[in-house]
């Protein structure tokens, strides 16, 4: 009789402890052109490369129970691409490419199916790789103007950390530089078409639906947390009974960041006030980095210790 009460608690633990270690796998598709990170066969994220889109990004992004917590193709802005990194440039005095507002890029004006051409082209995998609770890949990237022409290289590196639950951390580095240690490129942008990164959150999820924003400062809503400065941002909602998010975590300490927020799903970090919002120079000594992490929780930002887990993240603990 006592072997049966010690047997039952441990088969309970093993159970426990194999929901909370599942491995993470990377599964590759370069026909498709998609690379996923799957959690004991359940997906959480893909990367989509194809050569259909103007420009690689994430989707779809799922919440712990599995509920999609961005959307790909929203309306309005169908421009938008769940998560995503995008700005507008200027090469010399007399190109402008707006690589965020993808549909000025079709090869035939207001007509899809043409194709684009301006465009950003996923190149190659540097490195992909998923050990334990943790999967790592790096993707070089060329901005690519004219159909041919490459005017910056993009290195993007994404480390997915698996934190039990259902719940993970997205970590994203970014390094731009010049294509060709070429000298005329000026990045372009304003307070309103930009974050990097960008969400665009699913409707279910939304403001407009209930869903609430929440920084660091306290500070709630569109009306006071668009435009001011902020560590991390979270957006969560009670959907189908479920209560999850998402949140976004600056890793910038030494100067701070404002955020864009919207009620209708959209919202990201902007890159220091010096090089937001302001036309800047991009030169071959001097490339553009960038840091932030992605947090899908359970619960809101309390019950899923948002909080926590971004001192974690900046403590180099995750």
């Amino acid at each position: 009789m006592r072997s049966c009460f010690c047997l039952l608690p441990l088969l309970v633990m093993c159970h426990h402890v194999a929901a909370q270690d599942a491995e993470l796998v990377l599964q590759r598709d370069d026909e498709t052109g998609k690379l996923s990170v799957l959690s004991d066969d359940h997906e959480l994220l893909t990367y989509q490369y194809a050569s259909e889109f103007a420009l690689p990004h994430i989707w779809p992004l799922r919440s712990p129970s599995g509920k999609l917590l961005t959307e790909q193709k929203p309306d309005p802005f169908p421009h938008h691409r769940s998560l995503w990194i995008a700005d507008r440039i200027k090469i010399g005095s007399e190109l402008d490419v707006d690589f965020y507002h993808c549909f000025k890029n079709f090869r035939q004006s207001g007509v899809p199916e043409s194709g684009y051409k301006h465009f950003i082209r996923h190149e190659e995998f540097a490195d992909a790789k998923a050990d334990g609770q943790t999967a790592t890949f790096t993707s070089r990237l060329r901005w690519i103007v004219n159909e041919s022409t490459p005017v910056i290289h993009e290195t993007h590196t994404h480390r997915v950390v698996a934190l039990g639950n259902g719940e993970y951390l997205l970590d994203l580095q970014w390094e731009l530089r010049p294509a060709n240690d070429r000298e005329d490129l000026t990045i372009v942008s304003d307070w309103v078409h930009y974050a990097w990164p960008y969400l665009r959150v699913h409707p279910q999820f939304s403001g407009e639906n209930g869903g609430k924003i929440l920084s660091d400062t306290g500070a709630r809503g569109q009306s006071q947390t668009n435009d001011k400065y902020a560590r991390w941002i979270d957006y969560s909602n009670t959907v189908e009974g479920k209560s999850e998010g998402v949140a976004v975590f600056s890793f910038t300490q030494s100067e701070p960041i404002k955020w864009l927020t919207r009620e209708y799903g959209t919202f990201g970090p902007r890159r220091p006030d010096r090089l937001s919002g302001t036309r800047f120079a991009l030169k071959p000594e001097q490339p553009l980095k960038g840091r932030a992490a992605i947090f899908v929780h359970q619960g809101d930002a309390t019950a899923g210790r948002v909080a926590e887990r971004y001192q974690q993240y900046v403590e180099g603990q995750l």
